[in-house]
């Protein structure tokens, strides 16, 4: 039996097991949406912008490890989705964005909402695709959800014409793909892992520095149990954290512009850098040639354009990051069974490791993360922390970008893999609130918590109006300064305090912006209404609750490496 090519795009995601869909209707996606019409087996969330929906698809899929979808029209509706798109593709997330496109005809006649959204995307997306004939829909959906989740993940868009979706075709779901020229490599070099491996055990100051590779690649158990077994300490990028336990011994916290003052030392003074599933990201890196200036670097990825790409290399090693960390433990293993003789001189290296991890010690005791205590001023710092203790460590925290993103990496202890949920690539502002929501579909039984500042807020705040359609308890805790936070920071510390068009004194009033929408609005002018705002929006069960706290408007985030510089050149509060 024939079917026509929007419930044949239906079937196509059923047999891919998506259960939600993000999306906002439009007249080229018509045929699409008046096919879902009594469909129960998928849900779909209607947003209030496109861009919200590819967030909260991001968001999804960054909280579940599962793929998330999006549906959007063509024209100003796809065009729409090219932040969204951007920011999924800079943090490696598995994204499948379906744009209607104009009846294959009119393609280049500047039809009515056409938009060339293969050729937008096309430096922002894994793979896109525009379909031409209804014969290869079911083959690209396919293909479309397997580059998005194998090898590096990524985001994939798939541009559907009208006239597809209106045409009929016997439905027949491939049951695997065949892209020869696109073969991802799993399995590192045995060799090059036992060449990495051997390096690490005569390491005097090794350090293990890991990106969201780890958290992608579900990797978390197989680095702790490698970490451990050789005693090296750990730090993590913005988006490795959570990969490794934020309150576990070895943890030196996040590294890079505004890592901690031992995570950083560290990495400039160990002689083995092993580098896992991260990429050298100038936020982490500062001063290229004075990073990790006397170490032997290895590094795990599963993208070779990855590696040496920003940071020499001694050791490279392509492959999935679970995959190679197996493998390097079961060389370790092979190392311990040899003699005594082969292994060498394990006392001294002992003793070595000691001594590296005293010194680690020291930094960390002289300039711990700390901020100074106002007894009338809400300090954003102190909200992390009491946000930390009255969850106790078991929310799902997703950020806006800028100071209040700074805080909550620094502040909230994360302990398990996909509970930090943040814009780290692009950096985008608004990307918090959407990703959230996203979060919460995905797990509707946790507490799920956007961490905002007063500007990122307002980018996306339309969403506020899907949260209490679908009554996700979803907990937004603003930290409102009136000002755009970092870009305000760097006025102060570069621009001698000339605070160009950072200042956001007309701003809404917030709680009456949640209760406007229906939600609910909470408010904190003095440290010790903190604990009752938070308190009051935990037990709040079917709204997303707002919560404005008004902090100390000049709070600056500490440590920062001035842009340029190296990483022990920071700034200290």
């Amino acid at each position: 039996m024939k079917k026509n090519g929007a419930q044949i795009f239906l079937e196509s995601l059923l047999k891919e097991g998506v259960d939600t869909i993000f999306g906002f209707p439009g007249g080229a996606v018509l045929p699409i949406y008046d096919a879902l019409y009594g469909v129960t087996a998928l849900k779909h969330i209607l947003v209030r912008h496109e861009q919200g929906a590819v967030h909260m698809a991001d968001g999804y899929a960054r909280a579940s490890g599962k793929p998330g979808v999006v549906l959007v029209t063509s024209g100003p509706g796809a065009t729409n989705t090219v932040t969204g798109i951007a920011t999924a593709y800079m943090d490696s997330i598995p994204i499948v964005v379906f744009t209607g496109q104009v009846p294959t005809a009119l393609i280049g006649n500047d039809a009515f909402q056409e938009a060339d959204i293969v050729g937008i995307t096309r430096p922002c997306t894994k793979h896109n695709y525009l379909v031409k004939d209804i014969k290869d829909l079911t083959r690209i959906i396919k293909e479309a959800f397997y580059i998005a989740t194998t090898g590096r993940p990524g985001p994939v868009l798939v541009d559907i014409p009208k006239d597809v979706l209106s045409a009929s075709a016997e439905f027949k779901y491939p049951e695997k793909v065949e892209l020869k020229s696109y073969q991802p490599t799993y399995k590192g070099h045995i060799g090059q892992i036992k060449k990495a491996v051997e390096l690490i055990i005569k390491a005097k100051r090794p350090v293990l520095y890991t990106g969201g590779g780890v958290v992608l690649s579900d990797a978390s158990d197989e680095l702790r149990v490698f970490a451990e077994k050789l005693n090296i300490p750990v730090t993590n990028t913005l988006m490795g954290l959570g990969g490794f336990p934020g309150t576990h011994p070895l943890f030196l916290g996040m590294l890079g512009m505004h890592g901690t003052y031992c995570a950083n030392m560290a990495v400039t003074n160990t002689d083995c850098l092993i580098a896992i599933g991260a990429r050298f990201d100038d936020r982490v890196t500062g001063k290229i040639d004075e990073f990790a200036p006397y170490a032997k670097v290895i590094h795990v990825d599963i993208d070779p354009t990855s590696i040496s790409k920003n940071v020499r290399v001694d050791v490279p090693i392509v492959g999935d990051v679970k995959s190679v960390l197996k493998d390097m433990l079961k060389a370790l293993d092979e190392i311990k069974g040899r003699s005594h003789a082969e292994r060498g001189n394990e006392k001294a290296q002992k003793d070595a490791l000691a001594e590296w991890h005293e010194q680690i010690k020291q930094w960390g005791e002289t300039h711990k993360l700390s901020y100074k205590l106002d007894e009338k001023k809400i300090k954003p710092q102190y909200v992390i922390e009491r946000i930390y203790d009255l969850t106790k460590g078991k929310a799902i925290i997703t950020t806006e970008v800028g100071q209040n993103q700074m805080w909550a990496a620094q502040f909230y202890k994360f302990d398990k893999p996909r509970t930090f949920l943040t814009s780290g690539g692009l950096g985008t502002m608004g990307f918090g609130f959407p990703a959230a929501i996203g979060a919460q579909f995905a797990f509707p039984d946790k507490i799920v918590i956007d961490i905002a500042g007063d500007g990122s807020i307002q980018m996306n705040i339309q969403e506020l109006a899907t949260a209490v359609q679908y009554k996700l308890p979803v907990k937004i805790a603003i930290l409102n300064n009136k000002f755009l936070g970092m870009v305000r920071q760097w006025q102060e510390f570069f621009y001698e305090k000339r605070y160009s068009y950072t200042c956001m004194d007309v701003a809404p009033d917030f709680v009456k912006v949640a209760e406007a929408y229906g939600a609910v609005g909470l408010r904190a002018t003095k440290p010790e209404d903190v604990d009752g705002v938070i308190k009051e929006a935990l037990a709040v069960k079917n709204k997303p609750v707002f919560m404005d706290f008004n902090i100390d408007r000049e709070e600056d985030v500490y440590p920062m490496v001035p842009a340029g510089q190296p990483l022990n050149k920071m700034l200290l509060v």
